[in-house]
């Protein structure tokens, strides 16, 4: 019968328990009380080799309580699907089922920003990299150059990598920021210093494409885009004040739109934005 063998967790190269006799029962046994029992029995006696599976990734921000039953879930679908009569070893079996389970969750469950798969590979090669040579470097941060070397990779992908350690968590725009006075009331958040795309901008742009245009126009042409634009008076108003028809007021606020266009569009690449 299964008899757990004691183990620290994270210890590796434990031999955890020999459930083979239950398993062969379990493949003669139609579903009931007596093969769930059994089912159970061996769930709880592998339930440790799951639990240190789930340990040695406690380093990767997730908290271990979550990681176990996660590990404990891919553990019961290994029992689920294995067949003694198809392979010898139980745990040779168990733990890449296991595994995979921790691995889908990570990527799957506690990504906050969307990162494709080959980043979040990239992530993890860097961290480790990254871990393994702050124990050769006093204390030091590793450069680009020797992560690369060390982890086998490309200094853009490494770079890659580096972004991918800042995206794993995201932080709330209400979160609130420590500005050190300690005496000021009013309370600051993240969203207070992300700046905005300022609408005017373009409005300036503009109207700095049409002034030289403009400063080239007629005396008459620029009063009358003057009253109707900045008095917002109608061209019948504009008529009796230049003491004009109306029609006549029409083609030559017509002409001046048309040309402030045209010679705004010709304005070189970059100088000036094309005007509406």
């Amino acid at each position: 019968m299964a008899t757990p063998a004691t183990a620290r967790p994270g210890e590796r190269g434990a031999k955890d328990v020999d459930t083979s006799d239950e398993f062969r029962l379990l493949a003669t046994l139609e579903d009931g009380p007596v093969k769930e029992q059994i089912r159970r029995r061996v769930i709880t006696a592998w339930l440790p080799m799951a639990h240190r599976l789930a340990y040695r990734l406690r380093e990767r921000g997730e908290h271990l309580d979550d990681l176990k039953q996660v590990a404990a879930l891919g553990l019961v679908k290994a029992v689920d699907r294995f067949d003694p009569d198809r392979a010898d070893a139980f745990e040779q079996f168990a733990i890449p089922t296991i595994t995979g389970e921790l691995k889908r969750h990570f990527r799957d469950h506690t990504w906050h920003v969307h990162v494709p798969r080959r980043i979040q590979d990239l992530r993890n090669r860097v961290r480790i990299a990254v871990k393994e040579l702050s124990t050769t470097l006093d204390g030091r941060t590793p450069s680009t150059e020797q992560i690369a070397a060390h982890a086998q990779l490309s200094e853009q992908d490494v770079t890659l990598g580096l972004r991918a350690l800042e995206t794993y968590r995201s932080l709330s725009l209400d979160a609130a920021l420590d500005h050190g006075d300690g005496g000021s009331e009013e309370q600051h958040t993240l969203l207070h210093v992300i700046g905005a795309l300022e609408d005017a901008f373009a409005l300036v742009e503009d109207r700095e494409s049409v002034k030289p245009v403009l400063a080239r126009l007629p005396e008459r042409d620029r009063r009358i885009l003057y009253l109707r634009f900045f008095q917002d008076m109608t061209q019948s108003a504009i008529a009796a004040e230049l003491g004009v028809s109306q029609m006549h007021v029409s083609r030559l606020l017509n002409r001046a739109l048309a040309r402030i266009r045209a010679e705004a569009t010709r304005a070189p690449a970059g100088k000036y934005r094309k005007a509406a």
